[in-house]
């Protein structure tokens, strides 16, 4: 079955990075369009960034272009997001998300991942 397995979150300061991991299996996963997303408690989950199947297309939410860096390994069917830059209010719960084709919304979505980003 469709599993997407995500790891990496964690505590960061201020400033610091961190690399979140998708390790997808049950599909084969250079076929689809995938997503991360990021979620405040009380709030709906909102796109972060998004990577086609190649890698040609990366759209980013305006507030993290420049500072997260979305791609993929198609060879080891695994999604990354790159966060640089980081600031408090980067502190969220990201999800990561295979997009079914011709309909744009995700289908599966992956467990979440914790980033805190405090002192």
């Amino acid at each position: 079955q469709v599993q997407l397995v995500e790891s990496g979150g964690g505590l960061v300061q201020p400033g610091g990075s961190l690399r979140l991991s998708c390790l997808a299996s049950g599909f084969t996963f250079e076929n689809y369009w995938m997503r991360w997303y990021r979620q405040v408690p009380g709030k709906e989950r909102e796109m972060v960034a998004g990577i086609s199947r190649t890698s040609r297309s990366t759209p980013y939410l305006a507030d993290v272009k420049g500072r997260f860096t979305i791609s993929r390994d198609n060879a080891n069917s695994t999604l990354f997001l790159q966060l640089n830059s980081l600031k408090s209010e980067d502190t969220v719960v990201h999800y990561c998300g295979r997009v079914e084709p011709n309909a744009g919304r995700v289908d599966y979505w992956g467990q979440g991942s914790q980033v805190t980003v405090s002192t």
